[in-house]
């Protein structure tokens, strides 16, 4: 084995991406598979996560689809399982579901739609990698998907910017409290054009080359999902194995 299959090769390891029915998740899933991984896909939307499992498996891959709502606890808990009924572990656990298609002012924001957004962005976070944690031998490892509206003021979305802060909040804890048994890492994706992005932002495909020219990102281009699962996967593999407790950008500069 070279240097490269050892720092960052997956062979053997069982990893479950949730939201991975399209968009950053699946971008997370393919990676994390072509790395090596065996994947349990899970998603709200059964069609799509069975589609990106096939895709998986056509190319090579390993991956079974399991139909998840993140913010069904006992759902959560059986997703933790289904790896170790799967293949007999749970090495990696990503909690990358999440996102709110509303902008408006926190003062006009409606209360059902403040708690839906903690209950997707947040509390299923806690419940995902205690679920994970509480399966994980020693050398788990835990992702979570959190964004740059975290550290940044972005009106009308301010709902979401907490949720995501509250993320980040979580990993450094989690990492105290798992750790040395389980690390726990976070990324904060910048602009990536996924379906909610655009839904928020009320973009349309066309619009993207303004949108792109308009923020100006030092690294001269829109993120990928692709770009997104090979920072999970640098988090998921030896090549981390002295990295817990970080939160890092991965937005082109932005």
């Amino acid at each position: 084995m070279n240097t490269i299959e050892r720092l960052f090769g997956l062979q053997d390891e069982v990893a479950v991406v949730t939201g991975a029915g399209r968009g950053i998740g699946e971008g997370i899933a393919k990676v994390l598979a072509g790395a090596g991984a065996r994947v349990v896909v899970a998603a709200r939307r059964t069609s799509e996560i069975e589609r990106v499992a096939e895709e998986i498996n056509s190319a090579g891959g390993t991956a079974v689809p399991l139909t998840t709502d993140v913010t069904d606890p006992q759902a959560v808990r059986a997703l933790a399982q289904a790896g170790i009924r799967e293949w007999g572990k749970l090495n990696i656990w990503v909690n990358n579901a999440g996102g709110s298609p509303l902008q408006v002012p926190l003062t006009e924001l409606p209360v059902d739609e403040w708690h839906a957004t903690m209950a997707l962005n947040l509390t299923a976070v806690w419940e995902g990698t205690c679920a994970a944690a509480a399966v994980m031998e020693d050398g788990g490892r835990v992702i979570n998907i959190s964004s740059i509206a975290a550290d940044m003021v972005v009106p009308g979305s301010g709902h979401y910017s907490a949720a995501k802060a509250g993320v980040n909040a979580l990993t450094r804890t989690f990492a105290h409290e798992l750790g040395p048994r389980v690390r726990v890492n976070c990324i904060m994706p910048g602009a990536v054009p996924t379906e909610i992005m655009m839904k928020a932002m009320q973009l349309k495909d066309e619009d993207l080359p303004g949108f792109e020219k308009m923020i100006r990102l030092p690294a001269g281009r829109l993120g990928t999902p692709e770009d997104l699962g090979a920072a999970v996967l640098y988090f998921s593999s030896k090549a981390s194995e002295w990295v817990t407790g970080q939160c890092i950008k991965v937005s082109g500069g932005g």
